[in-house]
C-alpha cells in the first residue's frame, strides 16, 4: 500500500477530533505567551494573554459591543445570502449550458483579481452609505467561492444515478429537486461555509472603508487610538463569529451525510 493510501485509510474517531484543535490551540496559547513575555517585546506590540483575558471579560458586558457584533453579523448573512441567490442559480445554468460556461468562466475568475477594498469606493458612489453597500460588498466576495463549488458539485454527479432517475420519468425541475440539488448539496454547503467566512470580511473591510455600525467601526477607533488589546478582543470576536457560522453548516452537512 502506497504512503497516499496509508493516509487516506488512516480514521479518527470523536476523541481525536475533539483532542487535535485543543492541543493545536494550547500550543498556539504558549507560544504567545512566551513571545509576549520576551525581553524587549512591548505591551502596544503584543499583550500578554492575561491582559486579553481581562479586557475580554470586561468588554462581554457591554451591550454596545454586542450591538456592533450583531450588526456586523447581520451584514454579513445577508451578503452571503444575496450571493447565494445569485451564484447557486448561475451555477446550475453553468452546468446545463456548456455555451454559457465557456462565454461566462472566464469573467468569472478575472473579478478575483479586484481586491474588496478597492470596490468599497467605487459601491459608496454606486449605492450610497449604509447597510446596502456593505452588503453588497459581502455578496460579491462570497459570490465566487460558492459558484465555483456548486458548478463542481452538479458537474462530478454520478451521470448512471442520473439516467436511471431519467428512465423512470424524472426531467426538469424533478430532476432538479429530487436528483441533482440533493446529490450536489454537499458541494453546495461548502461553498457557503467558506462563503460566509469570506462575508465576515467584506463587512468588517466595509464598516472600515464606508463607514457602519459594527465591528469594523470598533476596529477602526481602537487602531486609532492604539488600543492593540481592544483589537485583539474585537478580532476574537470576528473569529469566533466565523467559526460558529462554519460549525453550523458543517455540522448540517454531516447531518446530511448520515441521514
Amino acid at each position: 500500500m502506497s504512503s497516499l493510501k496509508r493516509v487516506k485509510a488512516i480514521k479518527h474517531g470523536p476523541v481525536v477530533s475533539f483532542l487535535a484543535p485543543v492541543v493545536f490551540g494550547l500550543i498556539l496559547f504558549l507560544g504567545w505567551f512566551f513571545t509576549a513575555n520576551a525581553p524587549g517585546v512591548k505591551t502596544w506590540v503584543l499583550p500578554s494573554p492575561s491582559a486579553f483575558v481581562q479586557r475580554f471579560s470586561t468588554e462581554i458586558k457591554n451591550p454596545v459591543l454586542w450591538h456592533a457584533v450583531w450588526t456586523t453579523a447581520q451584514e454579513a448573512l445577508l451578503g452571503c445570502l444575496v450571493g447565494a441567490i445569485v451564484a447557486l442559480p448561475l451555477a446550475y445554468l453553468i452546468y446545463r449550458s456548456q455555451i454559457l460556461a465557456a462565454a461566462v468562466e472566464p469573467f468569472l475568475g478575472a473579478t478575483q483579481a479586484i481586491p474588496a477594498i478597492a470596490l468599497a469606493p467605487l459601491l459608496m458612489l454606486w449605492v450610497g452609505y449604509g447597510t446596502l453597500p456593505i452588503v453588497v460588498l459581502c455578496a460579491l466576495m462570497v459570490f465566487f467561492p460558492i459558484l465555483v463549488s456548486a458548478t463542481l458539485g452538479f458537474r462530478h454527479l454520478d451521470s448512471e444515478v442520473l439516467d436511471a432517475a431519467r428512465l423512470d420519468g424524472a426531467d426538469g425541475w424533478k430532476m432538479l429537486v429530487y436528483m441533482e440539488a440533493p446529490l450536489a448539496l454537499y458541494a453546495i454547503l461548502a461553498g457557503l461555509r467558506n462563503g460566509f467566512t469570506l462575508s465576515v470580511t467584506g463587512a468588517v473591510v466595509g464598516e472600515m472603508v464606508m463607514g457602519g455600525h459594527g465591528l469594523g467601526l470598533v476596529l477602526t477607533s481602537q487602531r486609532n487610538s492604539v488600543d492593540t488589546v481592544g483589537m485583539f478582543v474585537t478580532i476574537s470576536l470576528l473569529c469566533v463569529m466565523a467559526m460558529a457560522a462554519y460549525s453550523v453548516l458543517y455540522a448540517i452537512e454531516r447531518r446530511f451525510r448520515r441521514g
